[in-house]
C-alpha cells in the first residue's frame, strides 16, 4: 500500500509535465473555458482528469504514489500564484489580460469569435448590469471569462 514501484523523483517529474501540458493547453483553449463551465465543458475536466491519471503515476496504484502526486500538484499551484501575484509579465502570459468586445454601444463579433464567445453570453451580462446595448461604454471579456460591463455616464 505505501511502497512505491517508481522512485519519488520520478512521480514529481511527471506531475510537473502534466500540471505544465494542461496549464498550457487550458489557457491556450481561451477564457471561455476556464470562466463559464457548459456541461460539455465540466465532461472535458473529467475525462482530463482521467486521461492523465497514468501519465501523473506511471502506474504504480500505492497510496504513497498518490499523496505525493497530490502534494506536488498543490506545491506546484501555490508556486505558479506566488510567482504570478510577484510578476506582472507572468501574471499576464499565465491569467491573461481583460478583452475589449465591445465600445459605445457596438459589439466587436469578431473578436468574440476569436475568443470563443457567444454574442448570446454578452446580451446576458448586459442584462445583468441592467444596461441596454445603446448605454454601454464598454465591454470586457475578462481573465476569468466573465463579461464585465460599464455604462456611459449619464447626461445631465
Amino acid at each position: 500500500m505505501w511502497q512505491l514501484t517508481l522512485p519519488w523523483w520520478e512521480l514529481l517529474v511527471r506531475t510537473t509535465v502534466v500540471y505544465a501540458l494542461l496549464l498550457v493547453l487550458i489557457r491556450v483553449s481561451g477564457r471561455r473555458t476556464v470562466g463559464q463551465f457548459t456541461p460539455f465543458d465540466l465532461l472535458v475536466v473529467m475525462l482530463l482528469s482521467e486521461s492523465v491519471s497514468n501519465a501523473l503515476s506511471g502506474g504504480d496504484d500505492s497510496l504513497g504514489a498518490g499523496l505525493l502526486s497530490a502534494a506536488t500538484l498543490i506545491g506546484l499551484n501555490l508556486v505558479v500564484g506566488m510567482v504570478t501575484a510577484r510578476s506582472g509579465a507572468v501574471h499576464a502570459v499565465l491569467e491573461g489580460e481583460p478583452v475589449l468586445i465591445g465600445k459605445d454601444g457596438h459589439i466587436f463579433r469578431q473578436m468574440l469569435r476569436k475568443q470563443h464567445v457567444p454574442e448570446s453570453d454578452l446580451h446576458q451580462a448586459l442584462r445583468e448590469s441592467d444596461c441596454e446595448l445603446q448605454a454601454m461604454q464598454c465591454a470586457f471579456l475578462e481573465p476569468d471569462g466573465k463579461i464585465s460591463i460599464l455604462k456611459k455616464p449619464p447626461i445631465d
